[in-house]
């Protein structure tokens, strides 16, 4: 990782790059995503990341130092880096910063829900035609493996349940599969071992229970682990979590509703609920593990509460904090 990220006075701008994401397909297409870049937006810094961790840092340093856009190339996982780098302990660092995302990893969830496009040359043109949108950032106090409390915020979507021991599966793999491969033969290989999980619940104050449960997701973004369309109705400017609750399934339950979770239908199946709120609790006596934007940091217990127009993202369209949720 460079030591210095020192920006140009007329071209304050930062490209944060993670040569390992898609199973090391960035680092391979980096070269004309830079040239391509360069030809749009003209001259700018870039930082290639080397280990976990370093977007964070990098993110962190060169607002520092000037920077006022910084553009992500990775998946859900290394824009999740960057964005824990623009925030501090009481929030955004600085809300005037601008996110762009150049979508290339083994998710790219988020941008489906921002409508970003999956191509370079057009995702490029985002990110030059300047137009932002406040979105909302969520915030997880929650316990490591050592049982350690730690801090970490995310874009997109944290669960906990099934969706952890995904992670868990999904990161030991390589995702070698690519990424709506290795989270589907991950999925599966995992509910056939996985047993429904006793945890205590609550959504602000209008919901207060123990529940049995496959998986519980508590969503800015839409979708997750790939595409699965988890959170039909969530927008992440209406400084609300949508939470949804799949109770617990059997295995046959599951591969027949399973096109649902594809589809953006999974809100009409019986076991399944929908709660919105600002902030969420959790707790179980059993080890159950989280999953935060695609990654798996630790276990409940957790505390996660929404930071309502934390972050000026690059979007397609026109400006504004309080556009709908478009979906994809």
């Amino acid at each position: 990782m460079a030591s210095s990220l020192s920006c140009d006075s007329a071209e304050k701008k930062v490209f944060i790059v993670n040569p390992h994401a898609a199973r090391g397909a960035v680092g391979k297409n980096w070269p004309r995503i830079k040239e391509l870049a360069e030809r749009r937006l003209g001259p700018f810094r870039s930082v290639l990341t080397t280990a976990p961790g370093d977007a964070t840092q990098c993110a962190r340093l060169a607002v520092s130092e000037g920077a006022r856009t910084l553009v992500c190339v990775g998946g859900d996982g290394t824009l999740n880096e960057v964005i824990n780098g623009l925030m501090n302990e009481e929030g955004p660092g600085n809300p005037e910063v601008r996110l762009g995302f150049i979508p290339n990893g083994t998710g790219c969830d988020f941008r489906r829900t921002l409508c970003v496009p999956a191509s370079a040359e057009e995702a490029l043109d985002v990110v030059a035609n300047g137009n932002t949108r406040l979105i909302d950032v969520g915030r997880l106090a929650f316990a490591d493996e050592t049982g350690r409390r730690k801090r970490r915020y995310f874009h997109n979507l944290a669960s906990f349940g099934l969706g952890g021991e995904v992670d868990e599966r999904v990161n030991r793999s390589g995702k070698r599969l690519g990424g709506f491969l290795s989270f589907m033969v991950a999925t599966l290989v995992a509910l056939v071992r996985y047993r429904g999980k006793r945890i205590r619940l609550r959504v602000d104050d209008h919901f207060d229970e123990e529940v049995v449960v496959l998986n519980v997701a508590v969503a800015n973004g839409q979708y997750h682990g790939g595409g699965m369309w988890v959170a039909p109705d969530a927008d992440p400017c209406d400084g609300l979590f949508h939470v949804t609750i799949i109770g617990d399934l059997s295995l046959p339950q599951v591969f027949y509703y399973l096109p649902k979770l594809y589809n953006g239908k999974i809100l009409q199946v019986k076991q399944v609920r929908s709660l919105s709120g600002r902030k969420v609790e959790a707790s179980s006596e059993e080890r159950v593990l989280l999953d935060v934007d695609g990654e798996q940091p630790g276990r409940l217990p957790v505390t996660i509460e929404i930071i309502p127009s934390a972050l000026r993202i690059l979007v397609p369209g026109p400006d504004g904090p309080d556009l709908p949720g478009r979906g994809a």
